[in-house]
């Protein structure tokens, strides 16, 4: 599974959601508003079939403004998730599988989001890729496409061209980290506040959460989660965290990873990186002033932590996303 890599996008940006009979509602919609025209983003999107309307699972149809020579000719396609016939692994057609290879084949983004993966899969797209699908479906897509490393609990992979979301709402940590690799963190916490959703969830977290809701009994540990990102300069121990939420160390690693999909100090470091991104686009503040400001303690663990995460280095990093 290769490292995130920061591209950014050159205007006009064409984004192509490829919108089979049969797509899942939710998943159509989350990449149409996420890309959809702003002052701020280059994108072009355009909602693409085999004809000129699409019949949705729930039963409407959508009215779609391109076709596949869309698809062939986009910087960014976008497979949503769909259940054709009520049959998932139904084979598009050749038409429909030729395009997508195409596309990639030409240098384009090829992205899924939930059980479009399968789509992507039956191209070939996949083959000999890390990939993954909505955790009810990940056994089927392993059964059906052995070439494919499919992984279960995460919330989309990023193979650098070709990338795959879990399931459903996921897709909405996918399409803000593309937003994120091509024009900034900045520009990507703007669209998430927008859109009143999680700025920043790591692709690396867990798609299926045991007890998505609070337990009867416990409080939520949002209030403190907030508060760390108001502290991130602070040296934030387990302890630290579980003192503000007023539980024992123990418990507080139980509930995070409950609420959450990761470990206390994993979300703490992707926070971190987060804020930094945005200081090193936003400010003029010194690598060392932001590695202090967002809590990594100095320029070259600032900078190790960039290498891993972002495949990049906090001046290059500023250099491609300074505006």
């Amino acid at each position: 599974m290769s490292a995130t890599s920061v591209t950014p996008v050159h205007p006009p940006h064409r984004v192509a959601i490829l919108a089979l009979d049969g797509v899942t509602p939710l998943d159509l919609s989350i990449p149409a508003q996420i890309f959809s025209p702003r002052a701020e983003t280059p994108y072009r999107t355009t909602v693409c079939g085999l004809g000129d309307t699409v019949v949705t699972t729930g039963g409407f149809s959508v009215t779609t403004g391109g076709g596949l020579d869309d698809v062939r000719t986009a910087d960014t396609v976008i497979v949503p998730g769909y259940e054709p016939g009520g049959e998932l692994l139904a084979k598009p057609s050749d038409e429909v599988l030729d395009a997508l290879v195409q596309a990639h084949e030409r240098g384009g983004r090829v992205v899924s989001i939930c059980t479009g993966a399968f789509v992507l899969a039956a191209a070939g797209i996949l083959d000999g890729l890390h990939a993954t699908t909505h955790w009810l479906h990940s056994d089927e897509l392993e059964r059906n496409f052995p070439s494919i490393t499919v992984e279960r609990d995460v919330l989309y992979v990023d193979e650098r061209d070709v990338l795959t979301s879990a399931g459903v709402c996921c897709g909405i940590d996918l399409c803000l980290h593309l937003v994120r690799r091509d024009l900034g963190a900045a520009v990507a916490n703007r669209i998430a506040r927008g859109l009143v959703a999680a700025p920043h969830r790591d692709g690396g977290q867990a798609q299926y959460i045991p007890a998505p809701v609070t337990v009867a009994g416990e409080a939520s540990l949002s209030e403190t989660r907030d508060w760390a990102l108001h502290h991130l300069d602070e040296p934030l121990t387990l302890r630290t965290l579980a003192r503000h939420a007023r539980v024992s160390p123990r418990t507080f690693m139980r509930r995070f990873a409950t609420e959450t999909g990761t470990t206390p100090l994993q979300w703490l470091l992707s926070a971190r990186i987060s804020k930094a991104r945005e200081l090193l686009e936003t400010t003029d503040q010194s690598v060392e002033q932001v590695a202090r400001a967002c809590g990594l303690g100095t320029a070259a663990n600032l900078r190790l932590h960039f290498r891993r995460s972002l495949n990049t280095t906090p001046t290059a990093y500023r250099r491609t996303f300074t505006r």
